[in-house]
């Protein structure tokens, strides 16, 4: 993506409409089978806090009914992952105002930045998000059996959803020490196949990572950036993006071009939300969406 074109994008990149998955707010076969056993944590995306435009003029709000529907999950998740653009132009006060919002979880919560938490730099996002053992951004550790790996792939904006050799040589070293048999959950904020290339929702250097996980026999990887549910599978590679809590986008291809989607106020709360994510005893994960509404 060119910097005229990236400046264009960082004006409306927003949030999601479920497209292939299940209704919002209800349990697929396998999420009701896997209730009570493995690990559960949930998913949580683009929310653009700093956004001011109709198609939602309170994102704050949005985010603080995310907050308090996990909040009120009857068990708490093991923790949160935010899959980026937590901010909508990377500004300090956008920061602090997530990171006061997103403090009042009850669970643990992991940030991956998205392009819009790193215009002109990525200082501001290290500065609120930084962790000891992530000194380049990229990180992973191990939980209920499963390795989980959060991946970088929005520093370089004039080439959208771009690696780099040194993060691919990072995880290969990293999934070099994991047995076939341990479920790998990928984090990252654009989806790293070519879900929609003619829109840039796709890691250009993707290919190279997905190769390092063909071997493993399960792998979950889930990503933000699209504002909307789309799942695939390339034989044991399961893919889902997520909705953002913030507002939606067009489906591929159906407009000129990406950007917020503008729906009924009354409809907006039905068509945004979070995810969770249940692992059972044998790694298979099992996706369930939630709507604000």
């Amino acid at each position: 993506m060119k910097r005229r074109n990236f400046i264009e994008h960082v004006g409306w990149t927003g949030a999601g409409i479920a497209w292939t998955l299940t209704a919002a707010g209800s349990l697929t076969a396998n999420a009701a089978a896997a209730m009570g056993r493995g690990l559960t944590f949930v998913q949580i995306s683009d929310s653009h806090i700093g956004f001011a435009r109709p198609e939602n003029p309170d994102v704050i709000g949005t985010l603080r009914k995310t907050v308090e529907a996990i909040n009120r999950r009857p068990v708490q998740p093991a923790f949160v992952v935010h899959t980026g653009d937590i901010t909508h132009l990377s500004k300090p006060e956008q920061f602090d105002t997530a990171k006061s919002v997103l403090s009042q979880l009850r669970a643990p919560i992991i940030y991956l930045p998205g392009e819009h938490d790193v215009i002109g730099s990525a200082a501001h996002y290290f500065d609120f998000f930084s962790r000891r053992d992530a000194r380049d951004g990229w990180f992973s550790f191990d939980q209920g059996g499963a390795h989980f790996v959060a991946l970088i792939n929005v520093f370089n904006f004039e080439r959208m959803g771009l690696m780099g050799q040194r993060q691919l040589d990072w995880l290969a070293a990293d999934l070099a020490a994991q047995k076939r048999s341990t479920p790998i959950i990928v984090f990252a904020h654009v989806p790293l196949y070519a879900l929609y290339p003619q829109w840039g929702w796709t890691t250009e250097d993707g290919g190279k990572a997905l190769a390092l996980l063909r071997r493993f026999d399960r792998v979950t990887v889930l990503s933000g950036h699209i504002h909307q549910i789309i799942e695939h599978t390339e034989g044991n590679i399961r893919f889902a993006t997520a909705n953002s809590t913030a507002y939606p986008q067009p489906k591929p291809g159906s407009a000129a071009k990406p950007g917020p989607l503008q729906v009924p106020p009354n409809q907006l709360l039905g068509v945004i939300g979070y995810r969770t994510v249940q692992l059972d005893d044998n790694g298979e994960s099992a996706l369930s969406e939630f709507s604000l509404g």
